[in-house]
């Protein structure tokens, strides 16, 4: 085994730090001696797999570059027809979309290109708790009655029965989840994930699938001379759900994000607009302000609440409807959050009884909300590293939710229980699935899901491994270099933001903020003090460690970024672990 980066074999927080290989390094150097870029950029570019001669190139993604044809997903050229002629003939539309942000962006980005156009259509999302997840046959024969067209959008795929009853309306899929051997009775079923397709645009969410169908639509449109709405200033909608929905950071995802968030900062949809300001945004958003404060709330909703209010929110016109909305939205994620914490404690105790080395982290709990349980599990799986499933009980059944860790297809082994008949219901994609299971089979299916993930490789790598990108001076970490650092994002899911260490580092004045946060600055005495911040850090060993460091040195870890505040910019830390130098 290699010697651990800095000698660290067990920091603060018992984890082992790796810093980058001797070839890394030698590629490194000579992409900054080939390319002229700073050689803390050069590691995080080696460390992508990305050449010399693609950094220009990885650096400057453009969706021109990038951006595919839709046609390469089959049933896109009879979707956006169906869709057309469904406007032309001002045929009554439907809308049925998955209650999470990939869906609510999704119904927005199609309500409105059909304001845009001179239409409506009816918005119709399901109750998670009343109806659960995708069309049901109620609902879907209900729509049928009064519209010629319905549209499902990220949800779909695996809904024979309710696309069958929607008797007398035509249905279009545009979804992303994992497809069966079959599909509906539906015009299109357009899915980067269909089994027949070749699996390349997999890393798409259903926004981006509507997206290229707008794409599609209006490529029709010009055929025949006529112009279709502007499609590159919706694309805040899809940058949402991309980093929403965990979707990798790669390819013509990072492209989508990028400029989804050029167009964000105009502040041109009201809708994002008041969710920015309740949520207190007062920078210029990026993809932690995607992932951890808009969509939360959008998300909140569908969580615990009226489970259309985020698509609404996100497809509004009218900033006085968005103010009212996202403070109600805000207020329901305070409540979720107060929700989550109380699953999330009997959760992590009953998974840690249970045993946390296993391939599948799993605690189901009874009354647990639905709502929370995605939520839940997505803690369970950082804190572990490990897929995780929680469940909420209620009677005969369990619903649950799972997140899986990376090369782990979660989905994939999801279905393939619910085919084997242990799960009554179960499916997803990569990163995250849902299931249904009855009580007296919870055992034996979270065994045989255990058993089909640790045949992937899960639980093979421990938590204990922290990756670094290199060693950096203080005097070395300036707005620029963290500028041109992020040339190489946006960073998420697929694309971790660069994690640096600092050597041998004097703590000054540390301090708690709140309930468990700690705010310092270090320096190592010769050069300039860099502010830091330790979000949790009272909640584990860092604060404890930290907040009485005496005249001991340590070695810290984390992502640098700017913090702005009072029209000052400084470079800070955000950290992610100490060891005692």
């Amino acid at each position: 085994m290699n010697t651990a980066f800095l000698n660290v074999e067990s920091s603060a927080t018992g984890r082992r730090w790796v810093g980058p290989s001797v070839d890394a390094d030698r590629l490194a150097e000579a992409m900054a001696q080939a390319t002229r870029l700073p050689l803390p950029l050069a590691r995080v570019l080696v460390a992508r797999g990305v050449t010399p001669d693609e950094a220009g190139g990885f650096l400057e993604p453009t969706l021109r570059d990038l951006l595919p044809d839709p046609r390469r997903l089959k049933d896109m050229e009879a979707a956006a027809a169906r869709f057309l002629a469904a406007v032309k003939r001002g045929e009554p539309i439907a809308v049925f979309a998955d209650y999470d942000v990939d869906g609510g962006a999704s119904a927005a980005l199609l309500l409105t290109w059909l304001r845009t156009m001179g239409r409506q259509a009816t918005l119709y999302i399901p109750d998670r708790i009343d109806e659960g997840y995708g069309p049901n046959v109620p609902a879907m024969a209900a729509l049928a009655r009064d519209h010629r067209l319905i549209l499902c959008v990220d949800c779909g795929t695996l809904s024979h029965e309710p696309i069958a009853a929607a008797k007398g309306a035509d249905v279009v899929v545009l979804d992303h989840h994992l497809g069966a051997e079959t599909l509906p009775p539906a015009v299109a079923v357009v899915n980067p994930n269909r089994q027949d397709e070749e699996g390349d645009l997999g890393h798409l969410c259903a926004a981006s699938v509507v997206f290229l169908m707008l794409v599609e639509a209006n490529r029709q449109l010009r055929a025949e001379g006529a112009q279709g709405p502007d499609l590159m200033a919706m694309l805040d909608l899809v940058a949402l759900a991309t980093v929403a929905d965990v979707a990798p950071l790669v390819g013509v995802n990072r492209a989508l994000v990028r400029q989804g968030l050029k167009v964000m900062a105009r502040r041109g949809r009201p809708g994002l607009v008041a969710l920015a300001d309740v949520a207190r945004m007062d920078q210029m958003p990026n993809t932690y302000h995607l992932g951890f404060l808009l969509g939360p709330r959008v998300n909140a909703g569908g969580r615990i609440g009226a489970a259309d209010l985020g698509a609404r929110l996100l497809a509004t016109d009218d900033p006085h409807e968005a103010q009212a909305l996202a403070a109600r939205l805000d207020a329901l994620n305070t409540e979720r959050r107060e929700i989550e914490n109380r699953v999330r404690e009997e959760a992590l105790a009953q998974a840690e009884a249970r045993g946390l080395e296993a391939p599948l982290v799993w605690a189901a709990g009874e009354g647990w909300h639905p709502g929370v349980v995605g939520i839940v599990a997505a803690r369970l799986k950082e804190a572990t590293n490990r897929p995780a499933v929680v469940i909420g009980l209620d009677g005969a059944e369990g619903k649950g939710s799972a997140r899986s860790v990376a090369g782990v297809d979660l989905g994939a082994a999801v279905q393939r229980v619910a085919a084997e008949g242990l799960l009554i219901k179960g499916g997803g994609h990569r990163m995250a699935a849902g299931l249904t299971v009855a009580r007296d089979q919870l055992e034996p299916a979270m065994e045989r899901l255990a058993a089909l993930l640790a045949k992937q490789g899960a639980g093979a790598q421990g938590p204990r491994d922290l990756r670094l990108d290199g060693l950096l001076m203080p005097a070395a970490a300036t707005p620029h270099l963290i500028e041109e650092i992020e040339k190489a994002g946006p960073f998420g899911q697929g694309a971790p933001a660069p994690r640096f260490a600092f050597a041998g580092m004097q703590i000054l004045g540390p301090r708690r903020i709140g309930e468990s946060h700690l705010r310092f600055s270090f320096g190592d005495g010769m050069g300039p003090r860099i502010d830091a911040i330790a979000f949790g850090a009272f909640d584990g060993p860092l604060g404890p460690m930290l907040a009485d460091p005496g005249v001991a040195r340590f070695h810290l870890a984390g992502r640098l970024e700017i913090n702005s505040w009072g029209g000052r910019s400084k470079v800070q830390l955000r950290l992610e672990d100490a060891a005692r130098a």
